[in-house]
């Protein structure tokens, strides 16, 4: 009876085993998502060799945490039993990789077609603002500081433009972007240091219109000196005989205040004396009488205000003179004319001929149009 018992549990755990045996064979075994993945995996790839991590950074960043979920997905179903693995939740997350690998494809695209063009405009807008700079302003006497800003917006720039032709347009629009900083600013300090000046141009006109009238009631010679322009102009007869030009002072904008300023003086002077070689170590000059009366009655004012210190001396000593054609501003306060020019400047003129300095014979508004 024991034997039989025995023999019947046998039966039955074979019959079992073999039961198991065959649920496991024809059980459907989960099939690892490897397809799936390796499509979400080139998808991304894809997404990188587009630029997507640079252009379309958030889509990009997406799509990479959901590629990280599927493989930390895979590993965990893999660590379960093979019958019990559930590779749903993997390829959720590959899909959805992508999709945002390739959304980020598109953004990139887009993105980076927009900004192409929004450089290349920028770009000309700023070589224009160079060329602005350069045309209005080489001669300028702007401030140290705003030279070096212009300076190292150039500089940006140039190496913006050198990123832009090579396709590297983040780098591109961080250099046009500094770039932009420097040159907008400087040349909009720039232009409102003009347009300050030339809130002058009334009186120099006044000036201007005077000295031609003298020079044509006298039928004799007049000098208007131009220093935006860097023209010495003589009148006869009320009408432009001869024009040179001549190099100024460093710090020509604006009026002459006090002595060592290296400031060229605005006003209407006359010839007081004549010096030949010599006599000057400037080839040959033409004193003017700065200061005259007006000067004289302005800087007392300056003083009695306290614009000028008590111990301000105006200077004096204005000439025209020779060894000009240097090509840079460079004199103490006068005004300096090559000496072939000064030797026919020289021999027209006499003591007492009428010299008018002013800031420009245009105005900003004739200049800015020209």
């Amino acid at each position: 009876m024991g034997k039989y018992r025995k023999h019947i549990l046998f039966i039955s755990l074979l019959t079992l085993l073999i039961t198991f045996a065959g649920v496991l064979i024809f059980y459907p075994v989960p099939t690892p998502p490897e397809s799936a993945v390796r499509y979400a995996r080139m998808a991304l790839s894809s997404a990188r060799k587009n630029n997507a991590d640079l252009y379309a950074e958030n889509l990009y960043y997406d799509a990479k945490i959901y590629y990280d979920s599927a493989m930390k997905a895979w590993q965990r179903e893999n660590m379960k039993f093979i019958y019990r693995r559930n590779f749903d939740s993997v390829l959720k997350y590959a899909d959805l990789t992508m999709k945002k690998a390739y959304l980020s494809i598109q953004a990139s695209q887009s993105n980076i077609s927009d900004l192409r063009i929004n450089l290349s405009q920028k770009l000309s807008a700023l070589k224009e603002i160079v060329h602005e700079i350069s045309r209005r302003f080489e001669d300028y006497p702007l401030d140290a500081e705003i030279r070096d800003r212009i300076s190292k917006g150039g500089f940006l720039l140039e190496e913006g433009a050198i990123a832009y032709r090579i396709g590297d347009y983040l780098k591109a629009d961080s250099k046009i972007r500094e770039s932009e900083h420097l040159l907008a600013s400087s040349y909009e300090y720039a232009h409102t240091h003009l347009r300050n000046y030339f809130r002058l141009y009334p009186q120099w006109k006044i000036w201007i219109d005077s000295t031609i009238t003298v020079s044509d009631s006298t039928n004799d010679y007049s000098i208007i000196i131009d220093k935006y322009s860097r023209k010495l102009i003589v009148y006869n007869d009320g009408k432009k005989f001869r024009e040179y030009s001549a190099e100024l002072s460093q710090n020509w904008v604006g009026d002459k205040r006090v002595r060592g300023d290296k400031a060229t003086p605005e006003g209407m002077y006359k010839i007081t004396r004549k010096f030949r070689s010599d006599s000057t170590k400037y080839y040959k000059a033409l004193l003017l009488n700065y200061p005259n009366e007006e000067d004289s009655a302005n800087f007392e004012r300056a003083k009695a205000r306290g614009a000028l210190p008590q111990s301000a001396k105006i200077g004096g000593m204005i000439e025209i003179h020779g060894h000009g054609g240097k090509g840079i501003d460079w004199t103490e306060g006068c005004i300096a004319l090559t000496n072939n020019d000064m030797d026919n400047l020289f021999n027209i003129v006499k003591v007492g001929t009428p010299v008018t300095i002013v800031g420009s014979m245009q105005s900003l508004r004739q200049i800015l149009r020209n």
